[in-house]
């Protein structure tokens, strides 16, 4: 059996090995193109990279926030006009992409800051944007923060623990926002009425002692709805959520099989009988149409979905690092950003999550445990740093947050939502010259 199978199959392999050695070269671009087009697109973009100047702007805020939180929404619609996608041929041979921006909440030894890390050609939409909802604030150009520590984090001497955050869910289902804490009107916009997410992360941050940093990230990058499927995703979301049945786009008809049941039925009972459609796509809407059978809380989802693909988006990375001296280090501190942003996650919406961390789950006994540990933190260390995606060019690990959610996320809180004294706070008002002051021409 095993001889006749043998002289079976003999033949054949000995045809496609035959095959495969006179003909491996045809297949062999196909194979490699893929690979091609990322090393080519890797080095083209890294030309570019190098040559655009970044600068690091620390943003001091007023001590009295008068404005609602929503005026920060309209920062950062102002903020997503740096908006300029390349055309082919910038981005296939000028290596030139989309630029972005970072926001990046700090606590240095129990001084919190806030920075923007940009391209220097950014800035006038930058200042543009936060100067016309908040004229009393400061953006002041200062030294990256990064190089406080040393460049070989973790050594012997320093400690760190980070996370890459994403959503739980896709993220055309958005996070609790600021509308969810409080309700603001045009009248009801003092600052003691508000319940202030961002004082619990500020609280915890002014708690560091000597030696403590806490560095929280967002990365930044403007997308047009015609740049990327979010709004039909959306859309196919709440038609899902509704209950309705997408159509197929395609006409219906009617068949020779259906005209026969139709005519022998006519026949046979004496009643006309119209032949039925084939095809097309019947909705079934019972007594009542799909939008009233929805429950509350699926009203309320379609709702919430509906609402963040009405904005404009940003293409977000978030990662986090807690790091200290070696005798300074206190584990505990890196549940401070999960505690943050854990006031932003429902149950039936959305919630934040860990998709890489600097922890390893293996036996504790495995010899390459410390090895693999200390990888992923160099690795997260450094592309923080360097404001980089783990998979850079690509964009894994991305997702997409709308001007609402990171106006929930980043805003600035007023003294009396958070009154600590560490919070940097521009504390002169500034304000034009009277136009009956005098002067003097020379």
């Amino acid at each position: 059996m095993a001889d006749a199978v043998a002289q079976i199959l003999f033949p054949f392999i000995q045809f496609l090995w035959v095959f495969v050695k006179t003909w491996w070269w045809v297949f062999l671009p196909f194979l490699l193109l893929p690979h091609a087009k990322y090393y080519w697109q890797w080095w083209r973009m890294y030309t570019f990279d190098v040559t655009v100047r970044r600068i690091v702007l620390e943003v001091k805020f007023p001590p009295d926030v008068q404005k609602p939180i929503k005026a920060m929404e309209s920062v950062f619609a102002v903020w997503w006009q740096i908006h300029d996608p390349p055309n082919f041929r910038e981005k296939w041979i000028d290596g030139e992409y989309q630029l972005g921006f970072s926001i990046e909440m700090v606590s240095t030894e129990g001084a919190p800051h806030f920075y923007i890390r940009l391209p220097e050609e950014s800035r006038r939409i930058v200042e543009a944007g936060l100067y016309s909802q908040f004229p009393d604030a400061e953006l002041i150009e200062v030294e990256d923060y990064t190089r406080s520590v040393p460049r070989n984090v973790p050594n012997k001497d320093w400690k760190m623990w980070g996370a890459t955050l994403k959503p739980g869910k896709p993220d055309i289902y958005p996070f609790r926002t600021y509308r969810k804490f409080f309700e603001e009107t045009a009248t009801e916009i003092k600052e003691e009425t508000r319940v202030d997410p961002i004082a619990a992360l500020i609280e915890g941050m002014a708690k560091l002692g000597e030696g403590e940093h806490l560095w929280i990230q967002f990365l930044l990058s403007p997308r047009a709805p015609d740049e990327t499927p979010f709004v039909e995703e959306g859309k196919k979301e709440v038609e899902k959520l509704v209950h309705r049945i997408p159509s197929s786009g395609k006409p219906a008809t009617i068949p020779v099989t259906e005209d026969l049941r139709a005519v022998s039925a006519t026949l046979f009972t004496g009643q006309p009988v119209e032949p039925r459609l084939i095809g097309g796509v019947e909705e079934e809407q019972g007594l009542l149409a799909p939008e009233l059978r929805l429950t509350t809380g699926e009203r309320e989802v379609v709702g919430a979905i509906e609402e963040k693909i009405s904005k404009q988006i940003f293409v977000t990375t978030l990662r986090f690092i807690y790091l200290a001296r070696t005798e300074k280090y206190l584990g505990v501190t890196k549940v401070l950003p999960f505690t943050y942003f854990q006031q932003f996650n429902t149950a039936n919406l959305n919630f934040m999550r860990a998709i890489q961390t600097t922890k390893v789950y293996t036996v504790r006994s495995f010899f390459l445990d410390e090895r693999r540990r200390y990888i992923r933190r160099r690795r997260l260390f450094r592309v923080y740093l360097s404001r980089d995606n783990f998979s850079w060019p690509r964009s894994g690990g991305t997702f997409r947050l709308n001007i609402e959610e990171m106006a929930s996320f980043f805003h600035f809180p007023g003294r009396i939502a958070f009154p600590s004294a560490t919070v940097p706070r521009v504390e002169i008002r500034k304000g034009e010259a009277p136009s009956q002051l005098p002067w003097a021409e020379e």
